[in-house]
């Protein structure tokens, strides 16, 4: 059995039943947005996001979910469509998990009024049930996002980004929707435990930072997984093993790391050199002990509540997001 079916088991119940709300959270009088969303529905990732909040309420609740949960579930999987589908825009992107893109298929202005109709889909899931509590969560989420991507732009052009500042572009960008799904979880069942979605918005934040690094460390492996080798420096995208080499080589080799980069970025020879340089400055070791670091304080966070199915499967989560192949 994969490892995602394994962490699937104690929630197949509550998964078959969210796909099911999902759809139907997302129905419109437009047929055209219905033949997109249906696409959307089909063409599904992991969902890894509506895992995470089934498995956190189940967890802290001795295996309790609700309506609440359902809709906390399919509020973070719109809004995370939502951004996927403006993403695909903003980077110009054909492709998305091996299929075409929205924007693709249907041109920008509807792929961005799609991601519209999703984010209000799901803001208003909230409020017509007066989930308030819930819609914070996410709007903080949403709001994080964006001023993660918009913090990686400006400093993207000056290549200046410290640890500290990647720490916080990644808990932003990436982290700050895994912790939602989280505290979302856990509040959806004990709203007035506010200690426990604390604790569940930490875990899901130190799980996201680590998953952010494991993705930075795919740029630099010859295996052909999910994104081709050197992408992020194509893109000029400054990632934990590169700020580290950045950090530790010698000013005349940064000042030759900057200029490859800023100028000969789409050199695919050069940009093999950068990939050999930081492996062989340690670039590799000290983003993949870090990425330990993240997941072993997020285990720590577990430790208190009972052993449950859920428990087990979360902690097999945590594993497979540093484990895992693409």
């Amino acid at each position: 059995m994969k490892i995602t079916e394994q962490i699937k088991q104690p929630i197949l119940a509550e998964m078959e039943l969210f796909e099911k709300k999902f759809y139907e959270s997302m129905s419109s009088k437009v047929a055209l947005l219905n033949r997109i969303t249906y696409y959307i529905v089909n063409r599904k990732g992991k969902q890894m996001r509506p895992m995470f909040v089934f498995l956190a309420a189940k967890m802290v609740s001795d295996g309790i979910v609700n309506e609440r949960t359902f809709r906390g579930a399919s509020v973070i999987e719109l809004i995370h469509t939502a951004t996927l589908v403006h993403d695909d825009v903003v980077d110009d992107s054909n492709r998305r998990r091996g299929f075409f893109s929205i924007n693709a298929l249907w041109k920008n202005k509807i792929a961005v009024l799609v991601g519209d109709f999703l984010l209000s889909k799901g803001l208003l899931l909230s409020i017509d049930n007066n989930d308030f509590d819930l819609l914070k969560i996410i709007s903080v989420a949403v709001r994080e996002m964006s001023e993660g991507e918009l913090l990686q732009i400006e400093k993207a052009r000056r290549l200046d980004i410290t640890e500290d500042i990647y720490y916080e572009i990644i808990r932003q960008k990436t982290a700050t929707l895994i912790a939602a799904c989280c505290s979302l979880g856990a509040c959806s069942v004990l709203p007035e435990n506010m200690e426990v979605v604390e604790r569940m918005r930490k875990f899901g934040e130190l799980i996201g930072m680590a998953f952010q690094i494991k993705d930075d460390l795919f740029d630099y492996t010859e295996e052909a997984i999910g994104k081709p080798t050197g992408i992020d420096i194509k893109e000029q995208k400054m990632t934990l093993p590169l700020i580290y080499t950045l950090n530790t080589c010698s000013s005349k080799e940064k000042s030759w790391l900057i200029n490859s980069i800023k100028n000969h970025n789409l050199d695919k020879k050069r940009v093999k050199e950068v990939i050999a340089f930081v492996k062989s400055s340690n670039g590799l070791t000290y983003a993949e002990q870090k990425m330990i670091q993240f997941q072993q304080e997020a285990l720590l966070l577990l430790e208190d509540f009972p052993a449950s199915d859920y428990k087990e499967a979360l902690l097999l989560m945590v594993n497979y997001v540093i484990e895992r192949k693409k």
